[in-house]
């Protein structure tokens, strides 16, 4: 018995889920087979994980690719808030190459660490349960996006971080983003000198980036028929 929950509790709130899950089955079978087919939860599970990882794929194909990030205003990354003032000191100074500089090298380390990330999106979602898979369905047009970020953000930080800090290095953004707050900091003007955690905030931005695409691409997917490309996807969210 679990601490403070009686054995007829848990009974209960299994056939409670049990009998939500069965009704959940009986309303897809009617959206999308026209009451005449039937989905098995092995297939609302297997659909969903097909849509994450189209999803995640198509997400990280488009990030990765050049100016993924610098070229999207959505998603490209600029200068963190508590480094405007830097930015804007330097640039009355006439010193704006250097944050360009810095700015375009911070969008080139997350496109060539991004190119790096399906195989720990992958990962995460082959350990969906199908009780995941049920909530899912029932949510909304980002509720599958939101389940993979709720259940890997953590673990998906850790193991990005590095790949990050290896992109920056090898694109030289360690370089300018040293001459940026090393200019700022010597400045006669400065009292406070700053140094944001670099790799911290690209990493953040990058994986923003990618679940902003990837969200993109469940809406498609629950929506554009065109966009269900197996027969599991049009079996579990097509309708006829």
């Amino acid at each position: 018995m679990l601490s403070g929950i009686s054995i007829g509790a848990q009974g209960q709130a299994f056939r409670d889920y049990t009998n939500d899950a069965n009704r959940t089955l009986e309303g897809v079978k009617t959206k999308n087979n026209g009451g005449n087919g039937s989905l098995s939860q092995a297939d609302v599970s297997d659909g969903l994980r097909q849509a994450l990882q189209i999803g995640a794929k198509n997400a990280t194909k488009q990030v990765s690719a050049a100016d993924g990030f610098f070229g999207n205003a959505l998603i490209k990354i600029l200068m963190p808030p508590e480094a405007k003032k830097v930015e804007n000191t330097l640039r009355q100074a006439g010193m704006g190459d250097y944050v360009d500089h810095a700015i375009l090298s911070m969008n080139r380390a997350a496109e060539d660490a991004s190119s790096k990330a399906l195989d720990i999106f992958v990962n995460a979602i082959k350990s969906m349960s199908i009780q995941d898979a049920f909530s899912i369905l029932k949510g909304g047009d980002n509720a599958a996006t939101q389940y993979l970020k709720d259940k890997t953000s953590a673990a998906l930080t850790s193991a990005f971080r590095p790949v990050i800090q290896e992109s920056l290095d090898k694109v030289n953004a360690t370089k300018y983003w040293a001459q940026v707050f090393d200019t700022y900091n010597s400045l006669p003007t400065t009292f406070k000198k700053v140094n944001p955690d670099l790799p911290a905030y690209v990493t953040e931005r990058a994986l923003n980036g990618v679940f902003v695409y990837i969200e993109e691409e469940e809406s498609k997917i629950r929506k554009n028929p065109a966009a269900q490309v197996t027969d599991m996807l049009k079996k579990v969210f097509g309708s006829h």
